[in-house]
């Protein structure tokens, strides 16, 4: 089926992605068990949370640890039970590795919230590796206009920036503010843009800038700034408290900021008349098999376009590094040889 061994880049301590804490190692290809399926990874995504991963800001249930949950490959070999999936088809693996099915969250269809859940490149090994295991319930079939490439950001980055555009509210037409533009960011302007919403973003840097503003971007500017009128919903993604208050005060009354991040920084000390007039502050936690499915058929039929950074696997430490100092364009994704 396979050889013995595999290239893999393995985390055995966190540290400063500066100081390259991911080492490239030859390791044992993994044998699916029951559920599981064996994949022959071709690209990987690199998102922030592999950076909090592996820099420690994420507790870790285990080490080593192999890093990287937008994984797109090939079926090479099924598990005992499998019967969805077939070897030879194409899939991606995100960041929800499995749920219970059992608990009341995955009851009413918050899987995403199970206190049990498990998550790729964290309690999983990931994708920075020639081959990677997942429960066949939890890799998705990709539609096939985009190559290998071009839909690992959309395992991740897609997915969670499309559920953080559900949870802030905004409606077909209406005002959105966008906080950061980077991977997610790149993905949700054009899913807002395909609503016919406004776009409004934030970001320090100019090339995000000129990006934001080819991906039909009705304003940018600074997050100190204030846009030219206020907002019905906003979306922050980098992982700074203090860009709450900011986004909170762009707001309307009754209007909504979804936080999309899964570690940050501390929120300062809120003036009430920010949240006054029945404004909303919510977090986004993961993501469940529902907006996978969904956002994948919309990705498709837009169809989106993912601006991507293409580094080798050998590379995994460099790209993180890059990531952290905001010099990615778009998405950063790894090549699998």
């Amino acid at each position: 089926m396979t050889s013995d061994l595999m290239q893999a880049m393995v985390l055995h301590a966190p540290g400063p992605a500066e100081e390259h804490p991911l080492s490239w190692e030859d390791v044992p290809v993994p044998e699916p068990s029951t559920g599981e399926i064996l994949i022959r990874v071709r690209a990987c995504g690199v998102c922030h949370t592999d950076l909090h991963t592996v820099e420690g800001e994420l507790a870790l249930p285990r080490l080593p640890l192999i890093p990287g949950h937008q994984i797109v490959g090939v079926v090479e070999a099924l598990g005992p039970g499998v019967t969805h999936l077939s070897p030879g088809e194409r899939v991606g693996v995100g960041w929800l590795a499995w749920a219970c099915g059992q608990c009341e969250f995955c009851l009413r269809g918050e899987e995403n919230l199970c206190p049990k859940a498990r998550f790729t490149g964290l309690h999983t090994d990931g994708g920075y590796a020639q081959y990677a295991l997942t429960n066949e319930r939890f890799a998705y079939l990709l539609p096939e206009r985009f190559g290998d490439i071009e839909a690992a950001p959309l395992l991740c980055a897609g997915i969670i920036g499309y559920r953080a555009l559900r949870l802030c509210g905004i409606k077909p037409g209406g005002r959105l503010g966008l906080y950061g533009f980077g991977a997610s960011a790149h993905l949700a302007i054009q899913v807002a843009r395909y609503w016919g919403c406004s776009v409004y973003v934030f970001t320090r840097s100019e090339e995000h800038r000129r990006l934001a503003k080819k991906l039909g971007a009705e304003w940018t500017g600074a997050a100190q700034e204030a846009p030219p009128t206020p907002l019905d919903a906003g979306i922050t993604f980098a992982p700074v408290g203090w860009l709450v208050p900011l986004a909170l005060g762009h707001l309307r009354p009754g209007g909504t900021l979804a936080i999309n991040a899964v570690t940050m920084t501390a929120i300062p000390e809120l003036r009430y008349e920010l949240l006054y007039g029945e404004r909303t502050l919510r977090s986004v936690a993961n993501f469940t098999r529902r907006d996978a499915e969904e956002f994948l058929r919309l990705a498709g039929e837009i169809p989106l376009h993912t601006e991507v950074e293409v580094l080798p696997l050998a590379q995994a430490n460099e790209a993180l590094g890059r990531l952290k100092r905001s010099e990615i364009r778009g998405s950063a994704v790894l090549e699998i040889p």
